[in-house]
């Protein structure tokens, strides 16, 4: 790797560009993940059962377009004035706001029922597997090309946190207002209102990547020739090898366990056991301002620390707080929202420093291999997490079947069933909270000494 030096500094101009690649990710990703299950059962008649089923089969799909979507990235040439990985953020952006909005159509439930779950199953392939892969893979791929300094790159993660935290706040707070309404006492969410959200939210996802495109800056290129050996085999096989690798896979996938669920089961606790859509909102809101007191405290906790030590005692306490709702089951909705704060709290510092581990595992795998593999290990990260999002969505569709759930139901749903949407809602995030404070201790190697290790090995090679 050589580092430019006609190029203007790292500075606050790249971070609120990277903030934006995320505000525009998400915009279609939280869109689907806050409303995308309620949409298909509620509205176009298709069991929750089966709307987890299609997610989780399309992480099959997922399996080899993101890994072929890595290597493209690190066999292209870099294009003169943009660099390897910001062409795509051009090149991508509407076709994955068109592919999102395609999910969405509130005319289906006359279709037979079999044609609504196909439907939704190539909709949703075509943007999560081929779309948003082309574009997320390049995005995430960049942090490592902006800055090679580790302070830079925790700011780049802390910026895009806040990015998809902005986006969440946008939906989270607006949709359950704008799409929800209360008929004979109960609340109905409304097609021809989340078809009309899901067209503003590929609209501003297409500008916040064209923002992301022109105000980030690629500093560190590659100048060595790959490898002769750098196939998928190689790659696949290298990264079983990596403990760092493997492990923050691992807590990546029970982190998103416990974040999507929380998120997906909003869409059922609030208007279903509450009775309460708006009080969705007013979570959202809270959330919003609890993850912008993480992206504060992030960097200072992670510099004096470490980062993998702030996000493992931070997951504890969020496990502890989630068990407590399921055993103080609070019959006010705002005592609920609450206690849910603080779970988002604890997330939130995991989340504000976990896009840094990420190219801490690239350097390291740098440095044992010598070869510099940003897309290809991305890739990987990005399929994990894939995994991780289908494994929310699968448990909370197949566990609302099993305990009952009657798709929009006009009468409301038994007390059996709100109790059980209730337990969804607590215990199933706890265990990911959980899971991911013992795959970082007991799993996970990179702590700071090691990774101050690693950038100077670095630094020195490129210097030599």
């Amino acid at each position: 790797m050589a580092e430019q030096t006609t190029v203007r500094p790292f500075g606050l101009r790249d971070k609120v560009g990277y903030l934006f690649g995320d505000f525009g990710n998400d915009f279609t990703f939280i869109l689907s993940t806050v409303i995308l299950m309620k949409f298909y059962t509620d509205v176009v008649g298709v069991s929750a059962g089966a709307v987890g089923t299609v997610m989780m089969a399309a992480r099959f799909v997922d399996a080899i377009t993101d890994v072929t979507m890595g290597r493209i990235c690190d066999r292209c040439r870099p294009v003169p004035g943009e660099g390897k990985f910001r062409p795509w953020l051009r090149r991508m952006c509407i076709p994955v706001a068109a592919a999102s909005f395609l999910m969405y159509p509130s005319g289906l439930g006359s279709l037979p029922y079999a044609a609504r779950v196909a439907y939704l199953a190539v909709t949703y392939i075509l943007w999560g597997s081929f779309c948003y892969t082309a574009v997320n893979i390049p995005y995430g791929s960049m942090a490592s090309a902006i800055s090679d300094d580790p302070g830079d790159r925790q700011s780049l993660s802390t910026y895009r946190q806040l990015g998809a935290t902005l986006a969440g706040a946008v939906i989270g707070v607006i949709l359950p207002l704008f799409a929800f309404e209360k008929i004979d006492g109960v609340e109905t969410l409304i097609g021809p209102r989340v078809t009309l959200a899901a067209a503003v939210c590929s609209a501003l996802a297409v500008g916040c990547y064209l923002l992301c495109h022109r105000l980030t800056t690629e500093r560190v290129v590659p100048d060595a020739p790959q490898r002769k050996d750098s196939s998928i085999a190689k790659m696949l096989t290298d990264a079983v090898r990596s403990r760092a690798l493997l492990s923050i896979i691992a807590a990546s996938v029970v982190m998103l366990l416990a974040q999507l669920t929380m998120q997906n089961m909003g869409g059922y606790i609030y208007p279903d056991y509450y009775n309460r859509a708006w009080a969705q909102s007013v979570s959202t809101l809270l959330m919003l301002a609890v993850m912008l007191l993480a992206a504060g405290a992030a960097k200072p906790l992670a510099e004096h620390f470490g980062k993998a030590e702030v996000a493992v005692v931070s997951s504890l306490a969020a496990a502890v707080v989630s068990v407590a709702t399921w055993v103080i089951r609070p019959a006010s909705v705002f005592v609920f929202i609450a206690l849910q704060t603080l779970c988002w709290l604890g997330l939130g510092m995991f989340s504000m420093v976990s896009w840094a581990l990420v190219t801490d595992v690239i350097d390291d795998a740098e440095v044992r291999s010598g070869v510099r593999e940003d897309g290809s290990i991305y890739a990987l990260y990005s399929f994990a997490r894939k995994l991780g999002q289908a494994a929310a969505a699968g448990l909370s569709g197949w566990l609302l079947t099993a305990i009952g759930y009657v798709n929009g139901s006009a009468s409301g749903q038994p007390q059996e069933v709100l109790d059980g949407i209730f337990s969804i809602s607590t215990l199933v995030p706890a265990l990911g909270f959980g899971l991911l404070a013992a795959v970082l201790w007991w799993w996970y190697p990179l702590r700071r000494r090691r990774v101050e290790e690693n950038v100077a090995i670095l630094r020195e090679r490129r210097e030599a």
